[in-house]
């Protein structure tokens, strides 16, 4: 059964190598880049990478927009910074060739700043990414969009490596674009925001990161991951409402 490798990239000529070299014996591979103005396009060709360029709509258009370029049977969705292990691989094919799913997810180990996380919520952090094409399609959120299958959906074991922020940059630049796109949606969806909001949301985020979710036990980092969660949700709601009072 054929598999497509679906990709949505742009500027990831740091990570998109290792991510491509991960998936290369997929039967295809499609990345959609929304006008990347480093060498993405140049090193997703050089692996045989079926790449086509567009606008940026949001995470979640986006990625449908890329599954209905895909060819295979069936689809395994990635982000740039993400890499498929051997084990993993192994686990996928013959998930595949059994057919008792339409959908699979597997668990995410993520790193933060050089740490792989296993509390404050980032482990297991089970993700669905494999499924049947034509049984699953992605929601329109243009943020923290989610994977909507129609049928089963089982569990493989072998992890996906997610090396999701490399250095505090990175967190900083996160935390900037998506509270701006969280801001959006809760405009779209009729959400408002206060600055109390801001502040009690952001509190809650970073008290249920760091305590009940067991952040401390990933030391330092896991302090710092809390902190960037609280400021994102500070940010968020800040920006909605600034959004509101701007109007």
């Amino acid at each position: 059964m054929s598999l497509s490798v679906i990709v949505i990239t742009k500027n990831e000529a740091h990570a998109i190598a290792k991510c491509l070299e991960s998936v290369s014996w997929a039967d295809e591979i499609v990345v959609l880049d929304s006008g990347s103005t480093d060498d993405t396009v140049k090193i997703c060709e050089s692996f045989g990478a079926k790449i086509h360029v567009t606008d940026w709509p949001g995470f979640g258009p986006q990625k449908n927009r890329a599954l209905d370029l895909a060819n295979g049977e069936w689809v395994l969705s990635l982000d740039a910074d993400e890499i498929v292990t051997p084990e993993l691989k192994n686990e996928m094919l013959n998930a595949i060739s059994s057919g008792k799913a339409d959908a699979f997810n597997f668990p995410r180990s993520s790193s933060y700043c050089g740490r792989f996380m296993r509390h404050a919520g980032w482990w297991p952090d089970r993700v669905t990414r494999l499924f049947r094409r034509g049984r699953a399609k992605f929601s329109q959120d243009i943020v923290h969009e989610r994977l909507i299958v129609e049928g089963a959906t089982a569990e493989l074991s072998s992890p996906l490596v997610h090396h999701a922020f490399e250095n505090l940059e990175e967190v900083l630049h996160k935390i900037d674009n998506y509270s701006t796109a969280g801001a959006a949606m809760m405009k779209e969806k009729g959400k408002n925001a206060t600055l109390m909001d801001a502040i009690l949301h952001g509190f809650w985020s970073f008290f249920r990161t760091y305590f009940l979710k067991g952040g401390f036990l990933d030391g330092k980092e896991g302090f710092m991951l809390a902190v960037s969660n609280a400021e994102g949700t500070y940010y968020r709601y800040l920006k909605r409402m600034l959004l509101e009072t701007r109007k």
